[in-house]
């Protein structure tokens, strides 16, 4: 593993039984972020983002096995951790969360500082100079939390403590989802679509306050998202997916500006912002239950050879840090002089 990434998942492979049968949700997943960068996992619907995300954490459904791999984060594999191990030291406290809906993550009944305060409690870091228990830790504690609140550009801080959920809007709720998650100090942020349940303007204004934050605080996020207009704003690198597997990786402005995996390309030609002419991806993104042999888009891919159908491609380098998981591109480097 190299020093440099905070994160790297090497040849995951993971099934889910299920009552219809084994599926292969996540088949050779391979992923890099380095320390202060934003890594942005894009892709369709079903194509494994969510349970990518889920195997980090470490919230997985108890009826999956981990059949090949290793997820590493700052030195260690989570995968040979215990839940005590997750739980303790390293959700919330070392890799903080923001999910997709604001509107359902806040529990209506309490009021906000009373669950961010709670989460402080479990996994902020003691104060190296200050108070170590009781009513003297809680002020330190409700005093950082007050400035949080204020870097994330929500008036009042103090009463906003105070109040409850249905008392925000959408993108304040979403900005009290960004403080908590940064609340503990954490090297790693997990962001699962947080600007998808927004609108245009409040997105904007979000995804410009992910990536100050980010920067400011020296935090690696990785953002997660199917729309490639919001990857291309916030994120250093992307990492496409497909029916579970890794398609492409690498800066996001070399994989934009050139992709070379079909699906990368069709996706692209998908955006009303990065195409003339919209066209769709024929076919569905095939069942876990049930992945085609070789490579899982052959069956919708216009440039499919036989080849595709036959064995599963290997990565090939297109670029420095530019790796693309194809088979024509596998091809056409064995031709190359």
């Amino acid at each position: 593993m190299n020093a440099a990434a905070l994160l790297e998942i090497d040849n995951l492979r993971l099934s889910i039984r299920t009552d219809e049968g084994v599926a292969q949700v996540l088949d050779h997943v391979q992923l890099r972020l380095e320390r202060g960068r934003i890594l942005g996992v894009a892709g369709e619907s079903g194509c494994g983002k969510s349970t990518l995300v889920k195997a980090i954490l470490g919230i997985l459904p108890a009826a999956t096995a981990i059949e090949s791999g290793r997820i590493v984060f700052d030195g260690e594999d989570l995968l040979r951790l215990s839940e005590r191990e997750l739980a303790g030291r390293i959700r919330g406290s070392r890799i903080g969360f923001i999910p997709q809906d604001p509107y359902l993550a806040l529990n209506p009944v309490f009021r906000i500082g009373t669950q961010l305060l709670a989460v402080m409690r479990w996994h902020a870091p003691l104060p190296a100079d200050g108070p170590r228990s009781g009513a003297a830790l809680m002020r330190h504690h409700r005093a950082r939390l007050v400035d949080i609140l204020r870097r994330v550009q929500l008036p009042e801080p103090e009463d906003v403590l105070e109040r409850y959920p249905h008392q925000f809007s959408g993108g304040q709720r979403q900005r009290l989802m960004i403080a908590g998650a940064i609340a503990c100090s954490p090297r790693l942020v997990i962001a699962d679509e947080p600007t998808t349940a927004l609108d245009v303007t409040t997105q904007l204004q979000i995804l410009k306050l992910l990536k100050s934050l980010a920067h400011e605080l020296g935090i690696s996020m990785l953002f997660v998202s199917h729309d490639f207009g919001v990857v291309a704003q916030l994120c250093d690198e992307i990492t496409v997916m497909y029916a579970g597997q890794t398609v492409e990786s690498g800066p996001v402005d070399t994989v934009l500006a050139a992709p070379k995996h079909p699906y990368t390309r069709a996706l692209l030609a998908c955006h009303p912002e990065r195409s003339a002419a919209l066209t769709g991806i024929p076919g569905l993104v095939p069942s876990p239950l049930r992945p085609p042999p070789g490579c899982r888009f052959a069956p919708r891919c216009g440039h499919a050879i036989a080849a595709c159908a036959r064995r599963a491609p290997a990565f090939i380098a297109s670029g420095p840090r530019h790796l693309v998981n194809c088979r024509l591109v596998e091809a056409a480097s064995e031709v190359a002089p």
